[in-house]
């Protein structure tokens, strides 16, 4: 178990560093930008639900077994 919940992290590092190399990702239409001078307000809304549905029919595939 140990070691799976290690590959998971890994496997999470890996798409964290991938995910910046996605131009579109973070800047979908829906996605919550304000900037104001020197404050910025940024909350991905369209990513996260993507993101969510995604996930969501990656489990429910592999959850079938």
């Amino acid at each position: 178990m140990l070691v799976v919940f290690g590959l998971l992290i890994a496997l999470v590092g890996v798409a964290l560093v991938l995910v910046g190399r996605v131009p579109w990702l973070g800047r979908l239409p829906g996605d919550i930008h304000i900037q104001r001078g020197n404050w910025t307000f940024y909350f991905p809304l369209a990513t996260s639900l993507l993101l969510s549905v995604v996930l969501t029919l990656i489990l429910w595939i592999l959850g079938r077994r």
